[in-house]
């Protein structure tokens, strides 16, 4: 009963069902916070709400029924738990800001979309390569910012001068936003060599460092892709071997009649 209840409840027609429905609240949530729509249909909105929030402890309930303790032995399971919890907090002082939290249920079409769910997992397993990137990536800031500041800071002190503000300033350049106009021309006037400085760490932190980044993740993506193939794969090939198995002994069984 309960592995039926299982299958049932991990279906595509569910799960199909369940996006909808996560679709449809995330809009219901955006128009919570418009004053005009909410003073015209305030109840309809926050009882729609209920009969979503309602849907996705009866869809939880049934999985827990279904999968007992070893529900919580999966990571979404856990994180599909929390993030309906969370919209059950009381609107109490204190735990007001749980209740905007609710807007965090949106995230649950990743735990039910397969496709979704594998970028995040790529992503997460592309994090322990991606924290040597950022280790390399704060040294060479490190380095940049007491440049910066030595070379800049007195007579740029509002972007340089302190190691703080030649950070903030550097990652500005690195993000390509109004590094050329807003910062780099002017401090060109006063040292025209300043290129020399920018160029290379503008050359090796966003053309290098950051495609360092995406190479990762990409790479970690596709290892949990073929990763999951495989599993098919295999799955795809004990089915066969049971449905071969199964036909090998009704024809020994049809030999010995």
């Amino acid at each position: 009963m309960r592995e039926r209840l299982n299958t049932w409840v991990e279906g595509r027609a569910v799960s199909n069902f369940i996006i909808g429905v996560i679709l449809f609240n995330a809009v219901l949530l955006g128009m919570e916070t418009s004053p005009e729509i909410m003073a015209r249909y305030g109840p309809i909105i926050l009882f729609l709400d209920s009969v979503c929030l309602s849907i996705f402890i009866i869809e939880i309930t049934l999985k827990i029924i279904g999968r007992g303790t070893g529900f919580f032995c999966n990571g979404w399971n856990v994180f599909d738990f929390t993030v309906v919890a969370i919209a059950l907090v009381p609107a109490v002082q204190g735990l007001s800001v749980l209740r905007a939290l609710r807007i965090l249920r949106v995230l649950r079409v990743i735990s039910v979309a397969p496709s979704l769910r594998r970028v995040v997992e790529g992503f997460v397993t592309a994090l322990p390569g991606m924290g040597s990137v950022f280790l390399l990536m704060t040294i060479i800031f490190y380095i940049g910012s007491v440049i910066a500041t030595k070379l800049f800071g007195s007579d740029f002190p509002e972007w340089f001068g302190s190691l703080p503000s030649s950070a903030y300033s550097l990652f500005q350049i690195m993000t390509l936003e109004s590094w050329s106009m807003g910062i780099v021309r002017p401090v060109m006037e006063i040292y025209p060599y300043a290129w020399m400085f920018f160029l290379p760490f503008i050359l090796v932190t966003t053309f290098a460092v950051v495609n360092l980044l995406v190479g990762l993740i990409v790479n970690s993506m596709q290892d949990a892709h073929n990763a999951e193939e495989v599993e098919r794969t295999d799955l795809y090939r004990e089915e066969v071997m049971r449905k071969l198995e199964a036909i090998e002994k009704q024809l020994l069984e049809k030999s010995r009649q």
